[in-house]
């Protein structure tokens, strides 16, 4: 049996509303400057039908990333970095959990209204279940990290210290981006779809360009740009 197209009731070109989603989710833009830098190309959509592709079709991606990526490569399970950052939802401050590998791959990301001991036990729990146990877990000084470690057995495994969580804290950047574009957020269920989705599309995107050369660089990027192409194809 063969399995039908994600796009076969939309009149649009597929690969327009993978370049929509592209855009809206990879770079700093709003939906209207989405809209925008369609209409220069000859596209007439709206800034609401934007909106709607990447709510429908943005975890779709996501997912089929993540799914094509754990067939190529294990996750590392050498060191991992762990790290909160604060995001204000409606005026209320909430908590978006991070785990992330030695060569900067988000591995998981958690929302949660308070950074207990409660939600660190969540947070652990999802990522080891979907990623194994690390060797080493790289965590800031936060006392919920040490509790949550020790109810799992891992308290041996926890190391912190000064600038050695860097890696987490640099990968903060690129959301902190996005959230000052798209304005905060107004719901936890909207910053947990969002957080998920653009954690993936960087990961397939991020390309290190420090740690080779210009011709490799130029390579990879072309064979992701392909792969994304590629993406929920008929």
């Amino acid at each position: 049996m063969t399995k039908r197209s994600p796009f076969r009731y939309f009149k649009t070109n597929p690969e327009i509303i993978r370049l929509a989603v592209m855009y809206y989710v990879r770079f700093p833009l709003s939906l209207r400057n989405v809209e925008d830098l369609l209409h220069e190309r000859g596209i007439d959509v709206s800034h609401e039908t934007i909106r709607y592709w990447w709510q429908r079709f943005g975890p779709m991606f996501a997912s089929e990333i993540r799914k094509r990526r754990s067939q190529g490569l294990k996750s590392s399970r050498w060191r991992w970095h762990l790290d909160e950052v604060f995001v204000r939802i409606n005026g209320k401050q909430h908590y978006l959990w991070r785990a992330v590998d030695h060569e900067g791959e988000v591995l998981e990301s958690y929302v949660t209204k308070k950074r207990d001991k409660k939600a660190a036990l969540k947070f652990l729990r999802k990522a080891l279940r979907k990623h194994g146990n690390p060797e080493a877990l790289v965590t800031d000084k936060l006392r919920s990290y040490g509790a949550a470690l020790k109810d799992l057995g891992g308290a041996d495994r926890q190391e912190t210290g000064r600038w050695i969580n860097n890696r987490a804290e640099n990968s903060h950047l690129p959301f902190r981006r996005r959230e000052r574009a798209m304005l905060r957020f107004r719901r936890m269920r909207s910053l947990q779809k969002f957080a998920s989705v653009h954690a993936s599309v960087s990961n397939h995107f991020n390309q290190e360009r420090h740690l080779y050369s210009r011709d490799n660089f130029k390579l990879n990027r072309t064979a992701a740009l392909s792969e994304w192409r590629s993406l929920c194809a008929d």
